[in-house]
């Protein structure tokens, strides 16, 4: 694709926070750096670690392929390859690929003069990944509380989690993640649907403006939050589910054994029920 005239403006040295111009370069419409680098090397390194766990297990169905932790009694420390040191050099290069590609998303905006938005929305992310398969694991004591690699493996764990805490729905953070979640969904689609209704107007009527779209939901719901503040809004809806979730697995175990119903035994424990006996 040729390079589209305003691109030139932005396609200037500078802005790198590692290595100068060593890096300081595009490949077509991709700019490289420094991060980009090191993000392709721990992708290639992390991907050939999973492709030759597959090859030593016993099947290649892409379904059932399986990288699982160490074992609960190596603790904290590094297990041998094919019992889950090969799981624990995976997640290296995970969090190296996933660190660096934010901090490259850093250095393009630092580019074209944005704002850090993007690297800090990814980063919510990252801090869900990490808190899964490092700070979860270091809070209980064992890498073995990470989740193993594999679809239908990391589904069974998800799943057995979820039944070793009764009702996980029962979370608090796990209802805040969830509300969050459906509420970007909401105002997302809401905010889709409009803008795509006024950019597509019917034959032989013109494109609608901001104001047709303000006009809108004021009729609709009362109010409008306009077209900049749908997306603060989005930002911090999205984010808001992603925080809550890494907050609601945290919690589980760590600071938190029984089964969550329990938890909601506060409730009956208030002073005001004491005025209320039950008959």
């Amino acid at each position: 694709m040729a390079m589209l005239s305003f691109e030139r403006k932005y396609r200037v040295r500078g802005g790198t926070l590692v290595g100068g111009d060593l890096f300081d370069f595009w490949v077509g419409p991709f700019y490289v750096g420094f991060f980009g680098v090191t993000t392709l090397f721990f992708s290639f390194v992390g991907t050939a670690m999973i492709l030759w766990g597959a090859s030593q297990g016993p099947t290649w169905n892409l379904w059932q392929i399986n990288i699982a932790p160490p074992d609960l009694k190596y603790g904290l420390g590094l297990a041998p390859m094919m019992e889950g040191g090969l799981w624990q050099v995976i997640t290296v290069c995970a969090i190296g690929a996933f660190v660096s590609w934010a901090l490259r998303e850093v250095e393009i905006c630092r580019k074209l003069g944005m704002q850090y938005h993007v690297p800090i929305a990814f980063a919510m992310a990252i801090f869900a990944y990490v808190t899964l398969v490092v700070i979860r694991p270091v809070l209980l004591g064992a890498w073995g509380h990470g989740f193993p690699y594999g679809i239908f493996s990391h589904l069974d764990w998800v799943s057995n989690v979820g039944y070793q805490y009764l009702h996980f729905h029962y979370n608090p953070a796990h209802m805040l993640a969830i509300t969050f979640f459906f509420t970007c969904c909401l105002a997302l689609s809401m905010h889709g649907g409009l803008i795509l209704s006024a950019s597509n107007p019917k034959k032989g009527q013109v494109v609608k403006t901001t104001d047709h779209e303000d006009t809108f939901f004021r009729d609709a719901i009362g109010y409008s939050i306009g077209s900049l503040g749908i997306h603060r809004l989005g930002l911090f809806l999205a984010m808001a589910a992603v925080f809550f979730s890494a907050v609601c697995i945290v919690i589980s175990g760590p600071f938190w054994t029984r089964g969550w119903p329990e938890w909601w035994g506060w409730w009956l424990n208030m002073p005001i029920w004491s005025q209320w006996p039950l008959k």
